[in-house]
């Protein structure tokens, strides 16, 4: 995908990137409401920083990392107006950026590891490990198989759990991996001859896409 087009609503996508909500991920939210989340922070795959942005708003150190320039303009521009000093966002290839080894205590995954190209992942996964602290956290959230039609020719690269375990698990020490959901604006896919799965929706009328919440951690 050209995810400058898509930042800038064009391309795939007939208007916003679906998954620009306006807010972190609710799964993620409810992360940080539990304490599970410790500076610094990594938004692997930031785009927008929804999540950076709350974060940085809650005190945390955070960076966002993204591969797409338009993406990370309008972070830093929304970090500007907020007056927000503790969030640093960074144009680089996530799957392999350098220049923080061992900094942050907590990596966070919204919705990037379906996006990368299957070969990209253990990239990716190595270059994240090598940012984290000892003992840090890693949290993924990610589309499970089903949550687009199977006649999609371009969609994210779904996962089930054991892809996901064994995948994950060549770095990072698994803790757990549930069911979740991944909410997003109803997408609409020019020219596509086939509806969206019949997903529910949440309280405010954005899809409840099928998902899955890993939770690793780096040994210390």
């Amino acid at each position: 995908m050209d995810w400058d087009s898509a930042y800038r609503g064009e391309g795939a996508f007939d208007g916003p990137p679906p998954w620009n909500i306006g807010e972190p991920q609710p799964e993620l939210a409810a992360l940080i409401r539990a304490g599970k989340v410790r500076s610094d922070v990594l938004d692997a795959g930031c785009g927008h920083a929804e999540l950076a942005l709350a974060l940085a708003g809650d005190g945390y150190t955070v960076v966002g990392i993204d591969l797409s320039p338009t993406a990370i303009a309008a972070a830093e521009a929304a970090a500007q107006e907020r007056d927000l000093t503790t969030a640093t966002f960074v144009a680089d290839d996530i799957t392999s950026f350098s220049g923080f080894d061992g900094r942050f205590n907590t990596v966070i995954d919204s919705t990037l590891f379906h996006s990368l190209p299957v070969e990209g992942r253990d990239g990716y996964l190595r270059s994240v490990y090598r940012a984290a602290a000892p003992g840090a956290a890693y949290f993924v959230l990610v589309f499970a198989k089903g949550a687009f039609p199977a006649e999609l020719e371009q969609k994210p690269n779904e996962v089930t759990e054991d892809e996901l375990r064994e995948t994950v698990g060549r770095y990072w020490t698994v803790d757990e991996i549930r069911p979740a959901f991944i909410h997003s604006i109803p997408p609409r896919f020019t020219d596509a001859p086939f509806p969206m799965p019949a997903h529910d929706s949440d309280e405010k009328g954005r899809m409840k896409m099928p998902a899955f919440l890993l939770s690793a951690h780096k040994p210390a």
